[in-house]
């Protein structure tokens, strides 16, 4: 299977449909047919969007619609998503094409995805936190701006030209990698686990986890990975609670 087919765009609620429409465009380009929407607003001028992407109608009339980020990417393994700020939990972010072929090594086998931001505000905090991995793509100090089709473009372009090399071969893992949905029951467990041992106080637990989120990020998450992981959770807790029942 081409992993290019396997490769979701994701854009948090877009401001404007000729963006979407240009997206559509660009997707076509590069070889990319699976956009979806997350919360798109009621004011967007759809026939503006089927201006723009012209001769890229099909994509548009396919678009998937989810209510919230973690719906769009719940199948998804590797979810990278691009940030044009810096700073804390942002200051492991990787090169378009230094993502590449993390997303295409995922992308052989499962679902992933690109994630891109409203065009005035980017990606909130909450939102970052969702993704295992932070793009952020160079610019001039002249205007760091990029126009959201513009930045689609520029990923999705490093994702066909690698997609295309001859001697590009994808590894192979024996254990499938955790999607989207194992991972979000992995940090619910992990979070119970960290307030029931007293790890951190509920006040800091955001943090702690935001900073969680980044390690497990690092590398591939595989199922197994996941399993072990959560009997640690389970484990910890369990011994926890029997400590408490000795205090009493």
């Amino acid at each position: 299977m081409n992993p290019l087919e396997n490769i979701r765009i994701v854009l948090v609620d877009p401001k404007y449909a000729g963006n979407i429409g240009s997206i559509c465009r660009v997707m076509m380009n590069m070889g990319i047919t699976d956009l979806a929407l997350v919360s798109p607003g009621e004011h967007l001028d759809w026939a503006e969007a089927r201006k723009l992407a012209y001769k890229a109608e099909d994509l548009l009339d396919r678009i998937q619609r989810f209510q919230t980020l973690e719906e769009a990417v719940a199948d998804c393994t590797v979810v990278a998503g691009t940030s044009a700020r810096t700073g804390f939990y942002r200051d492991h972010a990787y090169l378009p094409r230094e993502i590449a072929p993390v997303v295409l090594d995922s992308a052989a086998h499962h679902k992933a995805a690109l994630v891109f931001g409203r065009e005035d505000k980017g990606l909130f905090n909450e939102e970052i936190a969702v993704c295992t991995h932070i793009i952020n793509i160079p610019s001039s100090e002249l205007y760091r701006s990029l126009n959201l089709s513009h930045a689609v473009m520029i990923c999705c372009y490093e994702l066909f030209l690698l997609a295309n090399d001859a001697s590009y071969k994808p590894p192979e893992e024996g254990s499938p990698e955790a999607d989207g949905a194992m991972r979000e029951r992995l940090y619910e467990a992990w979070s119970a686990m960290m307030l029931e041992t007293g790890f951190c106080e509920i006040e800091k637990l955001e943090h702690m986890m935001l900073g969680l989120r980044r390690i497990l990020s690092r590398g591939k998450l595989t199922e197994n990975d996941t399993k072990i992981l959560l009997g640690l959770a389970k484990q910890s807790r369990w011994c926890a609670a029997q400590l408490q029942k000795k205090k009493k």
